[in-house]
């Protein structure tokens, strides 16, 4: 019996394996790869600047529905709890079914989110809202991550990282951004967002439909998340690195407005969400300062900057500082920039290209914990201690994190080194 010729994707592809989006993209000129691949990054910069919209206005929902900064932190626990199953489950179904059948419902059901966010008239609104939200989030992260990768014209992984995290990290800055100047400056503040994210949406929905089809699709159906055993070790450590980075992104969308207009005294939303847009435009800036690095010398080097920015972030609170703030926002930001740009570039190489999707949802899964889990115990703490000292012990706790996991990555480079073999004399 005569043995399969390999396709022209799987002999351009190093490991033998086609990529889903492959098999058309190979006969499509080089300009149209490049189009695709750039709506693509619009596509994900949109949806994440959706589910971002509330971070500055969760202070005015709860002068009006009259909850505390526990509900808060719960209506954000909603969201995670909705993402992560959709995370798990839009991987492997996108990886077997194509990335458009996952992505257009995506859309649509941000978009009702978003609409259900315009029109909320009580708390259960805002709760409902953001399930939708994290449904939709986790459907798409992951498969437009993979398309990224698998989009990008000169196949480049290294480029495909840089810009999904650079653009990860853009629509959750200008979500707070925009929310809070429209909030602040124009009429409707609750609502007028949320129509404008819709409308942003629907070039978003022609960029997916525009991705090309896979020519087969093998039948679907829902298994247990495994990660090959080749890229286990890499997949922890750099899941560990990135899940410390955004605990701390979780802190400033949640709650560091609060924190700010606390220290500060003033009621201007739009100051809030410029302290959380400061911090992810540090964090984009070091990104692109750190392209080309090695993925591990990033991940060394962000974790050390990543906890003196929550050491002063805790210092900015007790000393009732502004300018600590700032300053903790920008070395907090550059920490976590190196340190994702570092993690997302070593798991995207290590991952097979017929699990890229699976793979990459899985990933976010331990990259949204650190979003969800931590901010709910520091809104309990809250209730406790008052939002400035939680905020304090849990700057504190997380900067101690860093410091072991950055220990344990340090002697682990240090053993590959001593057991590398030596270079040869050629």
């Amino acid at each position: 019996m005569p043995f399969d010729r390999p396709t022209t994707a799987q002999r351009n592809h190093p490991e033998g394996r086609s990529h889903p989006l492959s098999a058309d993209l190979d006969e499509q000129p080089v300009r149209g790869r490049q189009w695709r691949f750039w709506a693509t990054a619009y596509a994900l910069l949109i949806l994440l600047t959706g589910t971002n919209l509330p971070t500055p206005l969760y202070r005015g929902y709860a002068a009006r529905f009259g909850f505390s900064p526990l509900v808060i932190t719960l209506i954000f626990a909603a969201y995670v709890a909705a993402l992560i199953p959709s995370l798990l489950v839009a991987g492997s179904a996108a990886d077997a079914l194509g990335y458009r059948r996952v992505l257009l419902p995506a859309v649509v059901v941000a978009a009702l989110g978003s609409l259900l966010f315009a029109v909320a008239t009580s708390t259960a609104w805002l709760f409902t809202a953001r399930i939708l939200q994290g449904a939709a989030l986790g459907a798409a992260s992951g498969p437009l991550t993979a398309a990224l990768t698998e989009l990008e014209p000169t196949r480049n992984h290294r480029k495909a990282a840089l810009v999904s995290t650079v653009t990860s990290v853009a629509g959750l800055g200008l979500g707070p951004v925009l929310a809070g100047a429209l909030a602040q400056y124009a009429p409707a503040p609750h609502t007028l967002p949320f129509a404008v994210e819709i409308v942003l949406l629907a070039p978003a929905a022609a960029a997916v439909f525009a991705l090309p089809t896979r020519r087969s699709a093998t039948r679907w159906h829902p298994r247990r998340p495994e990660i090959p055993p080749a890229m286990r070790a890499v997949f922890a450590t750099s899941g560990a690195a990135c899940h410390l980075a955004f605990a701390v992104i979780g802190l400033f969308l949640a709650l560091v407005p609060t924190y700010v207009a606390t220290l500060s005294g003033s009621r201007n939303l739009l100051l809030g969400g410029a302290a959380v847009a400061l911090m992810l435009l540090s964090s984009a800036l070091a990104q692109l300062i750190g392209y080309a690095r090695p993925a591990r010398t990033l991940e060394l080097t962000g974790l050390p900057l990543l906890a003196t920015g929550l050491a002063t972030l805790a210092l900015a609170g007790a000393l009732s500082s502004l300018t600590l703030l700032l300053a903790a926002t920008v070395i907090a930001g550059t920490g976590q920039g190196l340190a994702f740009l570092g993690g997302l570039t070593a798991v995207n190489k290590a991952a097979p290209a017929d699990r890229r999707a699976d793979v990459l949802s899985s990933f976010y899964v331990i990259i949204y914990l650190g979003v969800g889990l931590p901010v709910i115990a520091v809104g309990l703490l809250a209730t406790v201690t008052g939002l400035l000292a939680a905020v304090q012990y849990f700057a504190c706790g997380v900067a101690v994190l860093c410091l072991v996991l950055l220990l344990v990555l340090t002697v682990a480079r240090h053993r590959a080194s001593a057991s590398a073999p030596p270079p040869s004399g050629d």
